[in-house]
């Protein structure tokens, strides 16, 4: 049968205040009193009421994610991706002792503070993507509230951002596919979004640096789905003449779906048309012909994520921080020379 506080005081001969300190592991207590204390609670069974714990120190033990996209037309929660960052959310979380509380636009309301910290639901917050520049965080930041934002580091942010050097990966992209050869590359994504504005600016940069010229009718608008980049695909195809043999896809499920309707086009990937993504979800390597991409650090992101919230928390500072980005060359860019 489960003892409560009392009994457990009683036991150890402690008052009922050094047993409630000793099992929420106060250094106040001296450790070989916690480790008595905490070893006869697991003895008995003893369970801690979470809620009525929360109460009293005003902690839930919940972190909260909001993952910003828009219903139908952008990545959702089983976007790849996503689901690798927040796995690595979820066992950083886990080994520090928080929960996850996952929410997306369609849970939360406009008003994060009121529906995250001052309900109590959560003590901090991580808002995976920035969306179309959302205010609702900028909003957040004029507050100093424990969260952090994977995304893009902007130079005007008043906020903590955790994310891949976006810039410089769309760079070696495009760099790599003009060194196959490639004279005519098209560009997938949809620039409204930061870290995508910053993947245009990498494209941009590798032509420019090969002495091309930027040319805005081969950047279609493209949402983060594999049907959107097959749409987009479909589209480009309509072009006359033809003539375009790159394709740069700023995420990987718009690069497969891309690829898909090119190959029922019957074009050679990447013979006719090379094609690199942007993420290297586990599903790149095993496609047909194999996505050329560029990995993002993800597990390193979420753990980094956490650790900024948790220092917030703690009152420590949490500055931004960028990750290195790699290029992976596969099948569907390699081109014989």
């Amino acid at each position: 049968m489960a003892k409560s506080i009392a009994d457990i005081a009683r036991i150890v001969g402690v008052s009922e205040s050094t047993v409630s300190r000793a099992l929420n592991d106060n250094p106040l207590i001296a450790e070989k009193t916690r480790r008595k204390i905490q070893q006869v609670a697991r003895d008995h069974n003893f369970k801690i009421n979470a809620k009525a714990r929360a109460l009293r120190t005003q902690k839930t033990n919940v972190i909260a994610v909001v993952v910003l996209f828009k219903e139908r037309t952008e990545r959702g929660i089983s976007d790849p991706f996503l689901l690798d960052i927040l796995g690595a959310i979820a066992d950083e979380l886990t080994l520090h002792g928080y929960d996850m509380l996952l929410s997306n636009t369609r849970t939360a309301s406009d008003d994060w503070r009121d529906y995250y910290f001052d309900s109590k639901r959560a003590d901090g917050l991580i808002v995976i993507g920035q969306g179309e520049h959302d205010k609702r965080i900028d909003r957040l930041a004029t507050e100093d509230l424990p969260f952090a934002v994977w995304g893009a580091a902007l130079p005007d942010s008043q906020y903590c951002t955790v994310g891949s050097d976006n810039k410089m990966g769309a760079y070696l992209a495009v760099t790599h596919l003009l060194n196959q050869g490639c004279e005519r590359i098209a560009f997938f994504g949809d620039i409204a979004h930061s870290e995508m504005e910053q993947r245009w600016q990498g494209y941009c940069l590798a032509l420019q640096q090969a002495g091309k010229t930027i040319d805005e009718s081969l950047r279609y608008a493209t949402d983060f789905t594999s049907e959107s980049g097959y749409s987009s695909a479909n589209r480009m195809l309509k072009q006359q003449p033809f003539d375009i043999d790159g394709l740069f896809a700023v995420s990987d499920v718009i690069a497969l779906g891309a690829m898909k309707k090119l190959v029922e086009s019957e074009l050679t990937i990447p013979q006719d048309i090379a094609v690199v993504g942007f993420d290297d979800v586990a599903m790149s390597m095993f496609c047909h012909p194999s996505l050329t991409t560029i990995r993002q650090q993800t597990m390193e992101g979420g753990k980094l994520l956490v650790n900024k919230v948790l220092d917030k928390l703690a009152g420590k500072p949490a500055r931004s921080q960028v990750l290195d980005v790699q290029l992976i060359v596969r099948e569907s860019s390699r081109k014989a020379h």
